[in-house]
């Protein structure tokens, strides 16, 4: 059966998803051309406005691949988990700007006039990509943000069994994923489950730098009553980003590295790996799993 190459792929009409032909393939032989939802990348670029001697100057501070949509809320959690900015009340504005109306690949932080930032920060090389936020960093010493262990209220604890119902939750709202099978998704709820805010996007620190954004413009952090929850592995950077918004739980659908858990102990954070069906494996802080 021969079948014609998929042309290039065009956008759907929602920025998170896009059109493509493809040839589906069945026991080695080519069967069908047709239509699949392909999650969107795009890339972002991050520019922080700051006064300098009363003028208002910006400069770039990051570029990261990402699935447009809740661009605000990735731009200021990237920016508080970085240590950059530490209250809603610093951040005077967020628009995109450059070329084009509406929604551009370039958005730009402006800071409150009083607020001052550690230029070293500014200097470090900011590339990310979709996959890895910590690759572009120039060096290991440029990971430490001024995190300090976590501070939940007295006598927080979780029960074992809302752990175990957490993954259908955060599925049942998955919508894009569900379409196109490419997206990484990180969600807050509440001790009792009730579903906070759930993001998706094809990098992992984006999603969950959007959930702690969604956080920080709500003015709601720390967020120590809540449960993280991850849909792949917990890596070292996301329990940073975690540790950095106060949240005491973390769950990982995947495994975690040997360095989120030496950190999830460090900070007092409690971690939690393969987190699927009614099994669970507790790394760090088991006591508040009860």
């Amino acid at each position: 059966m021969r079948v014609n190459p998929p042309p290039q792929a065009t956008l759907s009409g929602t920025p998170e998803q896009a059109r493509s032909r493809v040839v589906r393939y069945d026991q080695g032989v080519a069967q069908t051309t047709e239509d699949d939802a392909v999650a969107v990348e795009e890339p972002l670029e991050i520019r922080l406005g700051r006064f300098e001697d009363g003028r208002l100057q910006h400069r770039p501070v990051s570029i990261t691949m990402r699935t447009p949509g809740d661009d605000f809320e990735l731009a200021a959690g990237f920016l508080f988990t970085e240590g950059i900015v530490r209250s809603r009340s610093q951040v005077h504005e967020i628009h995109h700007c450059g070329k084009g109306k509406g929604l551009t690949n370039t958005l730009r932080v402006d800071l409150a006039e009083n607020v001052t930032v550690e230029v070293q920060r500014l200097e470090r090389n900011f590339y990310t990509t979709s996959s890895c936020g910590v690759c572009g960093k120039t060096s290991i010493e440029a990971l430490a943000t001024g995190a300090v262990p976590v501070s939940p209220p007295e006598g927080f604890t979780v029960d074992a069994r809302l752990i175990s119902e957490l993954p259908e939750r955060l599925q049942a709202q998955q919508h894009t994923f569900r379409s196109t099978g490419g997206l990484h998704a990180s969600a807050l709820f509440s001790r009792d489950g009730e579903l906070l805010v759930l993001r998706e996007d094809v990098g992992r620190h984006n999603a969950l730098d959007k959930v702690v954004g969604a956080r920080f413009l709500a003015d709601a952090l720390p967020a120590n009553d809540t449960i993280l929850f991850l849909s792949g592995r917990a890596s070292f950077e996301l329990l940073q980003k975690a540790v950095m918004a106060g949240i005491p739980v973390v769950c990982a659908v995947g495994a975690p590295s040997s360095l989120a858990i030496a950190a999830a102990a460090e900070f007092g954070v409690t971690l939690l790996g393969f987190v699927r069906g009614q099994r669970f494996n507790v790394y760090a802080g088991a006591a508040r799993i009860v």
